[in-house]
This record gives C-alpha cells, sequence and structure tokens, in this order.
C-alpha cells in the first residue's frame, strides 16, 4: 500500500506473522546535501518512534522524503507521518 502526501510517500506491507514493526526510510539526493538528508532522516526516525505504539505487530512501513520535506515544521511532518499510518491500516 502506498499513501502520498506533501512531504513524504509512505509505503506499508503487513506480514501474516507478528514479527516486530521495522521502519525504513528513504532520502535521495534530490532532497539535498549529506546534512540535510541526514537531519530529514533523524526527524523521520524520531518521528516514527513517537508512532510506534499505535502500530500493529507485522507492519512493515518505509518513509520516502521528497524535497518539500526540508521545509515541513515538526507538527506538521509528525501528522503527515501519523496520517499516513492511519490511512495504511484502514486499507486506503
Amino acid at each position: 500500500m502506498r499513501v502520498v502526501g506533501p512531504h513524504t510517500v509512505t509505503y506499508l506491507r503487513r506480514n501474516p506473522e507478528p514479527t516486530p514493526v521495522r521502519f525504513g526510510f528513504i532520502v535521495a539526493k534530490n532532497v539535498g546535501g549529506a546534512v540535510v538528508r541526514n537531519r530529514i532522516r533523524r526527524r523521520m526516525k524520531a518521528a516514527s518512534f513517537d508512532l510506534l505504539p499505535g502500530v500493529p505487530a507485522g507492519t512493515e512501513v518505509v518513509f520516502r522524503a521528497l524535497p518539500t520535506s526540508v521545509d515541513a515544521s515538526w507538527p506538521v511532518l509528525v501528522a503527515e507521518l501519523s496520517t499516513a499510518l492511519v490511512k495504511g491500516q484502514r486499507g486506503r
């Protein structure tokens, strides 16, 4: 399942076995230099830890940052990732 937002694209896959939740992060070079890419990856990683309790076991999530994620504020980024996870769990 793919959920597209203004700053990220989220890919979700459910594993039939109840394995621990796994997160992956993709930040391509078109987002910015190495410092910018690492900052965006760290922000997405921190947001995913906050959202972890609401994700069912066996879910695999990949967040791909878009170039607009550089200018996204923390509350906007967290809200977008949370919304993507909710939509992905509903199957939309």
